[in-house]
């Protein structure tokens, strides 16, 4: 079975606890206009023009050849590490996904991903992933589709499923300036993530920026993007608003 990946490596803390070999996988179902790694929307990859030469976004490789990789990392896995998968949308490649984290749960490996969690059969991947990040761009669907191109009720209803049987669940909640920033907003993503029922959940709090602002330049689109940012201010009463409404908000 064959499997695009943009990029991966080793990181520290960055996408899961310990030292993690990380896997961005090509592809993502969802058009977010303050993307870091627009390269990576197309499945089939996207062609890039870096220092005057064109280069292919992502690299195809079999399942076996990248579980044998992720083997051969497993002394590095250090401090509770190990691999995580994330994009893209890692998702949208799932039958090479399920296979690689069947594969990693027998052979001892933790597990972790970072996903929009909207796939129609993301809540089977549950039991194969030992620390789980989910994104929630927005509590409001038609103000999300408006946005991003599309809705994200599948996305609520697949958190609100997987939060009633996980005993880990990180939310990433990116805090876009005119999009989902605002003191009422963060009351009604409290309110959102308080339905879910799992007092175990945890929220990370991403600030706006535009560190893959030139990528979409490389790649011949147009970065749409004019007032994402959000103040220390604003950003401090955001986070306030969640803990005082009783949802656990972390930095890792």
């Amino acid at each position: 079975m064959k499997i695009r990946v943009l990029h991966k490596g080793f990181n520290f803390s960055q996408d899961g606890p310990g030292n993690r070999l990380v896997y961005h996988l090509q592809g993502c179902n969802f058009f977010c206009p303050w993307c870091s790694n627009p390269e990576s929307i197309a499945l089939e990859g996207t062609v890039m023009r870096v220092d005057g030469k064109e280069k292919l976004s992502c690299t195809e490789y079999d399942t076996d050849e990248v579980f044998d990789e992720i083997l051969s990392g497993k002394m590095m896995m250090f401090s509770g590490g190990g691999v995580t998968f994330t994009g893209g949308e890692p998702t949208v490649q799932f039958d090479a996904l399920k296979t690689l984290l069947e594969k990693c749960k027998d052979a001892g490996i933790n597990t972790a991903i970072e996903s929009n969690a909207s796939h129609a059969k993301f809540c089977e991947l549950s039991d194969l992933i030992d620390y789980m990040i989910v994104d929630l761009k927005h509590y409001d669907c038609d103000k999300h589709k408006k946005i991003i191109g599309s809705s994200n009720e599948r996305t609520i209803e697949n958190i609100r499923k997987i939060s009633k049987k996980r005993e880990q669940l990180l939310i990433h909640i990116p805090l876009i300036g005119e999009f989902n920033s605002s003191e009422e907003d963060a009351k009604n993503f409290a309110e959102l993530i308080k339905s879910f029922g799992n007092e175990k959940i945890d929220v990370e709090v991403l600030r706006y920026h535009e560190y893959g602002k030139d990528k979409w330049l490389q790649c011949n689109m147009e970065y749409k993007m004019k007032s994402g940012n959000v103040t220390d201010e604003e950003y401090q009463i955001f986070t306030d608003v969640l803990k005082n409404n009783g949802i656990s908000v972390i930095k890792t």
